[in-house]
């Protein structure tokens, strides 16, 4: 057994057989991440939750005696959120669980489910929001329009502070980006409210509560798109969001020797780690170096430190694309 260079500190990988003898060889690496940093269990999960749960309450509260279904509809919004930030944080502390002997790869897909559930609860919650809201434009009913404006610019507040948490890393972790479009979609909610409550405040215009609040879903619902897309895609083992396979495959390919790739496959093991296997057929006679190379390409260019790459000098039996 030779070994080449794997990434980090917690890196390895290894290679059977060489290639003097004709037969394959087989690497397999872990190392760097695709997205971001991998801890993202920590205490803004909690601090989102138990402020959110405690606001829902007052919010609801609030929107049954102002006759506001604004409030009430940011109130219900709010709540499904408290539900991804429930979900999202248990995925996080799941992520960082060792895997087992039936669950080789841990628990990282967790983070997958939380955010597709996410997408799929901000759905949930504008279907509820547009039906009350169009209930309401057949039936307009007075409103509180000063009580409806300082509880929803109290939202405001706390859904864009806790919102903030997680932006710095919601470009490189799906279930942080679920959390913070799951926040940042009700900050929408309850600045809408607050408008809502300002024009009625002045015209005693009680239609514009529901008018209000169907636009806002409409905002929500564009907002929620990609994260449905690309929690579904990461769901079904595609390719993370950023990751050029085509490319990966030309840069394996460009290495000296090497004269075909196949059985490239490329899938998000969480919604911070990227997995790659391929076979590489070549012509070299140092099958080590070719190891570190191709791991080294992987690593450095495409953020890709869990790597598993077979090498083959010729056709094999059971290999039905070498």
């Amino acid at each position: 057994m030779a070994h080449a260079p794997g990434s980090h500190d917690h890196g390895h990988s290894h290679v059977h057989g060489t290639d003097h003898d004709h037969d394959h060889g087989h690497a397999h690496g872990h190392g760097g991440h695709h997205h971001g940093p991998v801890d993202t269990g920590d205490w803004r999960y909690a601090v989102g939750l138990i402020v959110n749960l405690a606001f829902v309450g007052v919010e609801f509260g609030a929107g049954i005696f102002s006759g506001s279904t604004a409030l009430m509809a940011d109130a219900g919004h709010n709540l499904s959120d408290v539900l991804g930030l429930a979900m999202a944080g248990g995925a996080a502390w799941l992520a960082r669980r060792a895997g087992s002997a039936s669950k080789t790869y841990g628990y990282g897909k967790a983070t997958v489910l939380a955010a597709l559930a996410n997408a799929l609860l901000l759905i949930f919650a504008c279907g509820a929001i547009g039906f009350e809201a169009v209930r309401r434009l057949a039936e307009p009913a007075p409103v509180m329009s000063g009580l409806i404006m300082g509880v929803a610019a109290i939202g405001f507040v706390i859904n864009l502070g806790t919102a903030l948490l997680f932006m710095r890393d919601q470009h490189s972790d799906l279930n942080a980006r679920g959390a913070y479009l799951h926040m940042m979609a009700d900050a929408a909610v309850s600045i809408g409210v607050v408008i809502a409550g300002g024009v009625i405040w002045m015209t005693g215009w009680s239609v514009i509560d529901p008018l209000v609040s169907l636009v806002i879903v409409a905002v929500i619902l564009i907002g929620t798109w990609s994260l449905l897309k690309d929690s579904i895609n990461l769901a079904l083992d595609a390719a993370p969001r950023g990751v050029d396979v085509d490319a990966i495959r030309a840069a394996f390919l460009a290495l000296p020797g090497v004269t075909a790739v196949h059985d490239l496959h490329v899938w998000g093991l969480s919604t911070t780690e990227t997995a790659l296997t391929a076979h590489l057929c070549h012509e070299r006679s140092d099958a080590d170096g070719l190891l570190a190379e191709a791991q080294a390409i992987a690593r450095r260019t495409f953020n890709i430190g869990h790597t598993t790459l077979q090498l083959e000098a010729e056709p094999l039996p059971d290999c039905p694309d070498c």
